[in-house]
């Protein structure tokens, strides 16, 4: 054996031994950031006690508790341990509400109360949170500090809509991916006027300003892109005051949501085709809303192509202040006319509030959404949370540029009239968005707790068993929570047969709007290859947007990193996914090349584990309990208490009410909800509810504690 031999063996071990080192390296990275993401492991879930009379719905005692032995505080609760229910509540998304310190300091409009403060927040019925390790400034449950581009921001995350939390005799239940009671409509207009009365009351702005100056000269937090003066500080809350009142402006709506229910697809539509529209076709809708001169001064600053966001609030912004509100009555109509005609042609009015919907078995089925709008197998999760982190507030940092690249490619795009590709870059975290639906695997329906709230009548519940089969069971199949191999087929029925409120599928069908960069994409459907042409639904806007936005890695990391973790995150994803395509099930109508969203005019019917935390009930939170379902819709002359579904009740109380089964829903104040108005219809669903005697009632309700 020469030397050149022996140098070959040593190059060849010394080379293996390295690769075995930096893979073990790897593994060890991978391992510990995987563990540092659950490592806050605050025993009460954060929950900060409530016993003032100034909040909703006092309380002294929690579950999980160490003082409750069937709980399990150091366990498992819903499936999930302690560390991963706080990553869940404090896992970025990527969305962008403002900047993080303009909300930690942002008083409210009417007095020098913080506007995060404590009362604030349960006001709107997000949950209020002390500070952990994972959430030092006590930011409410589902707030949290994103950064994106060395910027902080305040965003949302899964669990501010997906995060529940049930009061009853004094204890304060938490439901992990229980709906919430939230009222972000509110939330969002009352932000509005605080930052308004901050930009234009000079002494509470110069407090702000103050506020954030001496923050960020903490050594803690200090950054060269953080505020060091008063003007930038001044200058973004002028902009951020225009952001958020053009999205308020884009998504009023004649009906009100009130508590527990948000038109999500609506302003997730509404979103997209604000940072979709191109010049061409603002151009067009402005010279069809107004005259030729008013058109031409709107326009003449903008380029070809895409038209930025900021660009767009300008042009709203102008309107306005060239519209005299003091005028007289008349002129002040006609210029008001003119701005809600423009908005018309660009936008559509989201005035079909849902539920939030629960995620336990959200991973396991194989469509999800009311409406079965979103098919779950492959990238599908990540396809659907992406759209959903465009609607709260995601950064769209979407460009046009000469080049085309892989990720144009996957998204169908071809070189536009201007001889260009768009690039959807965005603030979106798809890292985390493949985490938390993998984690979301592990999450349980929660057990009625038996420790808290009244024991169930076992004999009872074993009739109401017979009666669940014969009536319910076709449409809401019978699973083990507890098997991790389950699968959920979601049973779709047509909207002719269930008849409850239709409002919110056909939007999601009938909604049109400019498809601005793009126009000219091949979209594919279940029938077939759809181009995108001038106008397009909506759903297939969202589609395309959010592929394109799934297929551009994340610009916030360097460049090597961020093709790696794009490929790793779709490829894990994809193979990690038991849910393979398949066919829906159920009575509907199946899609066709005339109608490609057929399918979509009908409701899903899901299992039913874990119903008794997710009131009110139907698609549209319109009946507040599980015994007020079993009885029929009555008109208004008809109408008799315990013998019809409530007409009119109260929504906005966290306090349980176990015998009928769902929140408190009369003699507070709290947000009427009305029957008759559009979209609020509490008819449909009314399987046997002239069979059943008033005993069976009671034992299907009785049954139903036990799922």
């Amino acid at each position: 054996m020469n030397f050149a031999q022996i140098n070959i063996k040593l190059w060849l071990k010394l080379t293996t031994l390295f690769f075995l080192i930096l893979i073990v390296i790897i593994g060890f990275s991978f391992y510990w950031k995987h563990q540092a993401r659950f490592a806050d492991k605050d025993a009460l879930r954060g929950i900060q006690y409530i016993e003032n009379k100034q909040f909703k719905e006092g309380f002294a005692r929690v579950y999980p508790g160490p003082d409750f032995p069937n709980s399990q505080p150091h366990g498992k609760w819903q499936g999930w341990n302690i560390g991963q229910s706080m990553w869940y509540y404090n896992a970025t998304q990527g969305s962008n509400l403002l900047p993080y310190d303009f909300f930690l300091f942002l008083e409210q409009h009417d007095n020098r109360d913080l506007f995060r403060s404590e009362q604030n927040i349960d006001k709107f019925r997000y949950i209020v949170q002390r500070a952990t390790k994972q959430n030092p400034d006590g930011l409410p449950l589902g707030f949290v500090k994103d950064t994106y581009r060395d910027k902080e921001y305040v965003g949302l995350t899964c669990a501010a809509c997906h995060t529940s939390q049930v009061v009853y005799d004094g204890v304060a239940i938490r439901i992990d991916g229980g709906p919430s009671m939230a009222n972000m409509d509110g939330f969002m207009r009352e932000l509005e006027i605080a930052l308004t009365s901050t930009l234009n009351n000079e002494t509470k702005k110069q407090r702000f300003i103050n506020a954030i100056l001496q923050y960020n000269k903490s050594a803690s937090v200090f950054s060269d892109q953080n505020y060091s003066s008063a003007g930038e500080i001044s200058a973004d809350l002028e902009k951020y005051v225009r952001r958020i009142s053009l999205y308020n402006f884009i998504n009023s709506s004649p009906i009100s949501y009130g508590y527990a229910r948000l038109d999500a697809f609506g302003r997730i539509y509404n979103r997209v085709l604000q940072h979709v529209i191109n010049k061409k076709q603002l151009e067009r809708a402005i010279c069809d809303a107004f005259d030729a001169a008013t058109a031409k001064q709107l326009t003449e600053t903008l380029e070809e192509g895409l038209v930025a966001s900021e660009d767009l609030t300008h042009i709203f912004d102008k309107l306005v202040a060239q519209m005299d509100l003091h005028s007289g009555s008349d002129k002040l109509v006609e210029n008001m006319q003119k701005l809600q005609k423009l908005k018309k042609m660009l936008f559509n009015i989201p005035d079909a509030p849902v539920s939030y919907p629960f995620l336990w078995d959200i991973a396991q089925h194989d469509y999800v959404q009311w409406n079965g709008i979103a098919a779950n197998s492959g990238v599908g999760a990540i396809g659907r949370n992406t759209g959903e982190v465009m609607g709260v507030f995601a950064t769209l940092d979407w460009h046009e540029d000469s080049g085309g690249t892989l990720s144009t490619l996957i998204g169908g795009q071809r070189k536009n009239e201007n001889g260009k590709y768009t690039h959807f870059k965005s603030s979106i975290d798809v890292t985390n968005l493949r985490l938390i639906e993998s984690q979301l695997k592990a999450l349980q329906s929660p057990p009625w707790p038996e420790a808290v709230l009244p024991s169930i009548n076992r004999n009872m519940a074993y009739q109401g068993k017979k009666l669940f089969i014969q009536h319910c069971s076709d449409c809401h199949q019978n699973i083990d929570p507890t098997n991790p191999s389950r699968k959920v087929v979601a049973q779709m029925l047509d909207l002719k047969k269930i008849k409850t409120d239709d409002k919110m599928a056909l939007n999601s069908t009938q909604y049109q709007g400019h498809t601005g960069i793009l126009e000219g994409i091949y979209l594919s459907t279940e029938v077939g290859n759809m181009l995108m042409q001038e106008k397009a639904p909506v759903a297939s806007i969202l589609t395309s947007a959010t592929t394109n936005v799934v297929a551009t890695p994340d610009p916030d990391k360097y460049f090597f990193t961020r093709w790696f973790d794009w490929l790793y995150n779709l490829t894990v994803t994809a193979f990690d996914n038991d849910i393979k395509p398949s066919i829906k099930r159920g009575d509907y109508m199946p899609d066709t090349t005339a109608n490609p969203y057929a399918s979509l005019h009908a409701y899903k019917g899901r299992p039913l584990n874990g119903i008794w935390a997710t009131a009110p009930y139907l698609h549209n939170g319109s009946v507040p309990t599980l015994y007020d379902l079993l009885l029929p819709k009555c008109t208004a002359t008809e109408y008799k208490e315990n013998q019809c579904r409530p007409n009119k009740f109260m929504v906005g109380s966290r306090s349980f009410e176990p015998k009928k089964v769902g929140f408190v829903s009369e003699d507070y104040d709290g947000f009427e909800f009305d029957t008759s108005l559009t979209g609020n219809s509490n008819a449909g669903h009314e399987y046997a509810t002239d069979e059943l005697s008033d005993e069976q009632r009671w034992q299907l309700v009785e049954y139903m504690k036990t799922l």
